[in-house]
């Protein structure tokens, strides 16, 4: 049996369980409608707005999933990012060194049933970037390792079946990498470009070519993130009661 994972939350925040957070972090987005947070640092990060809108336009047209088709820049600091159950980060470069109130806030957004994507828009290609992103993570999990996730892991088979990696604007064969906790994963590192594979021109059209599998590499993409999104979304049912508790008791996932 699968709820989404929103509905969870909410029953939670109805029972006083975000009441030591602050004004303004006391749920998962005020509305029913899902949208994107793109976390946003002082360098190391790229905004792609239209990769995220036109991602949730097809989750909307092929699942049940009511969405608002657009993604909001936050700062993974404030307490806006508790509006936003699904965040992405996407990098081009080496991050600055987290904070510890950005560690914080992530954890607890982690801790209450939060999902992070981190997409590596160079491909694996700038070490810097990479090192900083594992640094990040290891921040946030230092006694969890950043592994590769199984091919029968639940993400692959969250809407769409993938068999063969999972691609992006470069068509890598790889799995992604995440952080799991019990049954969930709540932090995927990929990269392959992912957003670069979504990313759309002014006109609609798609911005950046997939290599070397073109479109059909593209609707893989596609296929890609609407895994990544419902599976955010939705979780067992029984295996969520039980690790929400023991999160929410330790205030952040360690």
């Amino acid at each position: 049996m699968t709820i989404p994972r929103r509905a969870v939350l909410h029953g939670l925040a109805g029972l006083g369980a975000l009441a030591a957070w602050p004004r303004g972090a006391r749920a998962f987005g005020a509305s029913s409608r899902l949208d994107i947070a793109e976390l946003m640092l002082a360098q190391g990060t790229v905004s792609r707005p239209s990769a995220w809108s036109y991602l949730l336009s097809e989750l909307q047209r092929t699942t049940s999933v009511v969405c608002e088709p657009r993604s909001v820049e936050v700062s993974p600091e404030t307490a806006e990012l508790f509006e936003h159950p699904f965040a992405v980060l996407l990098v081009d470069g080496a991050l600055p060194e987290p904070s510890d109130a950005m560690i914080e806030k992530l954890g607890a957004f982690l801790a209450y049933g939060g999902f992070l994507f981190i997409d590596d828009t160079t491909g694996g290609q700038d070490r810097a970037a990479d090192r900083s992103v594992r640094g990040l993570i290891a921040r946030l999990f230092p006694n969890r390792p950043l592994a590769t996730l199984p091919a029968e892991h639940s993400l692959h088979r969250a809407f769409f079946l993938m068999r063969d990696g999972t691609p992006g604007r470069l068509a890598q064969p790889r799995w992604m990498e995440g952080v799991t906790v019990g049954t969930l994963t709540p932090v995927v590192y990929g990269q392959t470009d992912l957003s670069g594979a979504l990313l759309r021109s002014v006109t609609g059209q798609p911005a950046l070519p997939c290599t070397p599998g073109g479109e059909r590499q593209r609707t893989e993409a596609l296929k890609v993130g609407v895994n990544l999104v419902l599976y955010a979304l939705t979780a067992n049912y029984k295996n969520d009661q039980v690790h929400i508790r023991e999160l929410m008791l330790r205030r952040r996932l360690r």
